[in-house]
């Protein structure tokens, strides 16, 4: 009976909001805050600092690179070394990525054949019997033969069949090999397309012509617009030391943010640079810092012998990082939200309905006269109960 007299209760009755002015300094000063705070957000926040009124776009990019430099090495092994851009950049392309090697071990004349491995805990041996015939490892440098030889005077290591003399990486040289890398520079080319406001732009502004492109380099405060960076500013800029970062590599961000109001002439849709490190260099944790590869250049003499160099080429790689969103003027955004900040003045009446009803003392008399109970007219009955209004 109970559930049925609520089923009856909840489908027979109509609730309607009904309008009482309370005069209460406390209560209105209370209203009027709230409505002035939701004002303030509306205009404040969304349409002045949010744009609330325009339409959005994300950026859609690309870009090309070009490094230029020279720089002249003197060792006991190469002798006096010129080396340019074909031999540092590697690869010659990447998307939106350029490395550049600034330091570099290299293994001359390797030929395929038998050689002692590099000596370790687990290459070292004393007997034949310590190798093991075909035995190899994710860290060897070939495949042992199962003699055991000597490496030097003192030291024996087992044997094994690879690209021989075999890569000695202990040691990395310091300072870095192209310690002149850093007066390297890099031109960015980045051209970018709003496809929703069917706007484009380039880095290269329309002001920038060829003579400035030659001799501008890029400066925070003198230069903020030209696109060719030198890469020890670069790094500087990120708060590192070029020296340091060259020994054993790492990678740089050069991030291009391009946030454009297109409500404004074109001319202000302009890039801003920043740059920053993007992999951990934690002092406390140094397994494998930096970055590094391999790679062969390879020969072939006229006895048809084939040798190689090896190269384990450190470096730092540039990655270009382009983002951005641009705003124009729209109408429906601009309904939506002003419908929006609209809906927001309700909280106000929210807000003092529990002041009033829950929280003052004289909740119970504001209550009898927010609430009226009405019966059936068509019943007879036109009696109310509950106040008296």
């Amino acid at each position: 009976m109970v559930s049925c007299a609520a089923f009856q209760s909840f489908l027979f009755e109509y609730d309607t909001p009904r309008i009482v002015l309370i005069r209460s300094r406390k209560v209105g000063l209370i209203n009027r805050a709230v409505q002035l705070a939701i004002l303030a957000y509306v205009i404040g926040w969304v349409f002045v600092w949010e744009k609330g009124y325009q339409e959005t776009d994300s950026v859609v990019s690309s870009v090309t690179t070009k490094v230029k430099g020279v720089t002249l090495t003197n060792t006991s092994a190469l002798g006096a070394t010129v080396w340019d851009v074909a031999d540092y950049v590697i690869p010659p392309q990447e998307e939106n990525t350029v490395f550049v090697m600034t330091n570099v071990i290299l293994t001359l004349n390797q030929r395929q054949g038998r050689c002692p491995e590099l000596p370790d805990d687990k290459t070292e041996c004393k007997v034949k019997n310590s190798c093991v015939p075909g035995y190899t490892s994710t860290h060897s440098s070939g495949i042992q033969t199962g003699e055991c030889v000597p490496y030097n005077s003192s030291v024996k290591t087992c044997e094994v069949f690879a690209w021989c003399p075999v890569e000695n990486d202990y040691h990395v040289p310091k300072p870095a090999f192209l310690q002149e890398a850093e007066n390297f520079t890099i031109l960015v080319k980045n051209n970018i397309l709003y496809p929703k406001f069917n706007f484009s732009k380039r880095n290269i502004l329309p002001d920038i012509n060829s003579t400035y492109l030659k001799n501008c380099i890029y400066d925070s405060r003198t230069d903020p617009f030209c696109p060719i960076f030198r890469l020890g500013k670069i790094v500087e800029a990120a708060g590192q030391n070029f020296q340091e970062m060259a020994v054993e590599g790492g990678v740089m961000a050069l991030q291009i943010n391009w946030d454009c109001n297109l409500d404004r002439a074109a001319s202000h849709c302009v890039p801003k640079y920043s740059f920053r490190r993007l992999d951990n260099k934690d002092s406390a944790h140094t397994v494998s810092p930096g970055y590094n590869f391999r790679f062969a250049k390879y020969f072939r003499d006229s006895n048809g012998t084939e040798s190689r160099t090896l190269v384990k080429a450190y470096g730092i790689r540039f990655d270009i990082i382009v983002f951005g969103k641009a705003g124009k003027f729209d109408v429906i955004p601009t309904m939506i939200n002003i419908g929006s900040g609209l809906a927001l003045f309700g909280v106000a009446t929210v807000l003092c309905d529990i002041v009033v009803l829950y929280c003052m003392k004289k909740k119970y008399y504001y209550r009898e006269k927010k609430y009226k109970y009405v019966e059936d007219y068509e019943l007879g009955v036109d009696e109310t109960y509950g106040t008296n209004s």
